[in-house]
């Protein structure tokens, strides 16, 4: 793009003070704001001002919200599910998704949070335990499973890096597909591009919910199709005790002939920071925990148990054809009001100490007004649920590791291994999945 394009483009859609540092800057940072400049969708950015208007997409939401049903899995019920989802893994139709575009900067860690480590005993990273599931999940069912890596800009060479300085954990690298996720500029209150630099517009990623466009602008759909994937099975990086594609979960999303399902946690209080599945009208939707009333958070059944009970901790599996046609369709955006560094008349920057801009994000559970089926699976949060969020306190570094060791613990005990108290456990997951392997090696633990 040249610099007359770029001030057409600008002016026509009332952007043109993006240029207005244009002859302080060099010959490096014009060849970048340009550049910046190629990837803007206008059309899109058209639809973030309408947006800006209207109040974002949560404004829109109406009917009365009621608490869906959640499948508790046990007995026959559960054989069943483990059966079928075991079946679709055996046959090839599983993907898994990865959604990894953060960096670790709240945990004092610079780079990809999914480079963090965490393993207790190893030290091994976020992406260890993730890619050597699938290994593990791969060798189990004999079959390649594709593991789908989705980065921002901001991080996509250091995740690329990460992997390929481990070996890919084990993986081929050709089952190993990493994609970026869109970016957009911030914007004033007013509509405008905001600048974080003379010569640099403020770009942030789209949500995860720019999953679904990243997929299919990369071409990924097309990769599923030809590897024969139906299912894809997508969690967030920050969660290393997650069962990815647990057979059961896969299994009742495929009995139920659903598009769309999650799993959901009983929240730990009423006020937990977990999204709530719900429906309205008929239809399914999801509230953000800033949404949730007092009242909503403390409403109790007869039986004395909270009405809106189960929280989502983003862990989902999609049909892919549905994917395929919500990727034709525009996502709702969602308004951030944030503080943004931008520059003054001047070309100076400031930090502003109030929120002075908005990004723009799509959410992934959008997505669930279109579904034709949707399904919940309750689940066990000890064995499948401790994000690394905080530096120090709930959902941190320490707790994710005793829980980790918790697990490995009780995977043990089932196995009839005791451990004594104090000995420190890890498991890798291509050694045992579960109990179930762990039985099988004939494991006898002497200590570590």
């Amino acid at each position: 793009m040249t610099y007359e394009q770029a001030k057409t483009v600008l002016e026509k859609n009332g952007q043109g003070h993006v240029l207005q540092f244009w002859k302080k800057l060099s010959a490096a940072e014009r060849k970048a704001l340009l550049a910046q400049v190629e990837t803007i969708d206008f059309k899109e950015l058209e639809r973030c001002k309408a947006t800006l208007a209207g109040g974002g997409a949560s404004a829109a939401k109406k009917g009365k919200p009621t608490a869906p049903k959640v499948h508790e899995l046990k007995g026959a019920s559960l054989k069943r599910a483990v059966e079928a989802g075991e079946k679709e893994l055996a046959a090839g139709h599983v993907g898994v998704l990865l959604v990894a575009g953060g960096q670790g900067s709240r945990l004092g860690f610079d780079g990809p949070k999914g480079a963090y480590s965490i393993g207790p005993v190893t030290g091994a990273s976020l992406f260890y335990f993730h890619a050597r599931k699938i290994l593990a999940l791969s060798i189990r069912y004999k079959t390649p499973i594709p593991f789908y890596v989705m980065t921002s800009a901001s991080n996509y060479a250091a995740t690329v890096a990460h992997f390929e300085e481990n070996d890919y954990f084990g993986l081929d690298p050709a089952d190993v597909i990493f994609f970026k996720q869109g970016m957009w500029p911030g914007m004033t209150p007013d509509g405008k591009i905001i600048l974080d630099a003379p010569g640099r517009i403020f770009m942030s990623p789209d949500g995860h919910g720019g999953m679904i466009a990243a997929l299919k602008a990369n071409g990924c759909f097309d990769n599923m199709r030809a590897r024969g994937v139906k299912t894809l099975f997508y969690f967030q990086v920050d969660n290393p005790l997650v069962e990815i594609a647990d057979p059961a979960f896969i299994g009742i999303h495929t009995l139920e002939k659903s598009q769309y399902s999650l799993k959901l946690t009983a929240k730990r209080d009423p006020s937990e920071g977990l999204g709530m599945v719900v429906k309205r009208d008929g239809h399914f939707d999801m509230i953000e925990y800033t949404e949730m009333t007092d009242e909503m958070n403390n409403r109790r059944r007869a039986d004395g148990e909270l009405y809106f009970k189960y929280g989502s901790p983003a862990i989902h599996v999609f049909d892919r054809a549905f994917l395929e046609k919500e990727a034709a369709k525009a996502m709702p955006l969602h308004l951030a009001h944030k503080k943004i560094p931008c520059v003054d008349v001047n070309g100076k920057v400031v930090k502003p100490t109030e929120p002075n801009g908005y990004k723009f994000e799509k959410f992934i559970f959008d997505a669930l007004a279109d579904a034709k089926g949707v399904s919940c699976l309750a689940f066990d949060r000890r064995d499948e649920f401790s994000p690394v969020k905080n530096a120090a306190g709930k959902d941190s570094p320490a707790t994710c590791q005793a829980d980790l060791q918790a697990k490995w613990r009780r995977q043990l005990a089932e196995a009839g291994v005791t451990v004594a108290e104090g000995v420190p456990v890890e498991i890798d997951p291509v050694y045992a999945l579960d109990a179930r392997d762990l039985a099988s090696t004939g494991l006898l633990l002497q200590g570590c």
